[in-house]
């Protein structure tokens, strides 16, 4: 919380639900959830659900960040699992961490939303080979383009639902 301070954010509190979320937003127009490091990362689940599956875009479509004290490839593979935009590992300077709060902000960002995820798009569409994951051998998923304004909030550009043959 200090370092969010620290970073000016106009408004740092502890989660205490969608609700004082929602409440939030309307004061600040992108609330960013960030995470401190947990000794089980799967425990953050049911929040990043509660977000991730928000009716609210505004809410929905907000940056989760966690910051990896001890990063593990087990911890970076659930936080990308649950939908979350960025894992911070330490050392956590306020300009590094700056750095990456700031890839969230004035860039289109690309998400999917599949039958087991709703996230930003983690392909590496270079490097990396092609995994089960990747082949989408049918079925419905959805498209989505964000942009993230700190002045205006978060816009939808585009919401293309697309059906793969099986």
């Amino acid at each position: 919380m200090d370092l969010a301070r620290r970073l000016d954010f106009e408004n740092v509190s502890p989660f205490s639900g969608i609700a004082q979320a929602e409440t939030q937003s309307a004061v600040t127009p992108i609330c960013f959830f960030l995470f401190a490091a947990v000794p089980d990362v799967s425990a953050l689940g049911p929040i990043s659900d509660a977000i991730r599956f928000c009716p609210k875009s505004h809410i929905r479509f907000s940056p989760l960040i966690y910051f990896a004290a001890n990063p593990s490839v087990e911890a970076i593979t659930a936080c990308i699992a649950m939908g979350f935009d960025d894992v911070i590992t330490m050392p956590f300077t306020t300009a590094r961490v700056r750095e990456r709060i700031e890839r969230q902000l004035g860039r289109n960002l690309t998400f999917f939303e599949t039958a087991g995820y709703f996230g930003p798009d983690r392909r590496d569409r270079v490097t990396a080979p092609k995994g089960a994951a990747e082949t989408r051998l049918g079925g419905q998923f959805r498209r989505l383009e964000i942009l993230r304004n700190p002045l205006s909030g978060i816009t939808v550009i585009s919401d293309d639902l697309h059906m793969l043959p099986s």
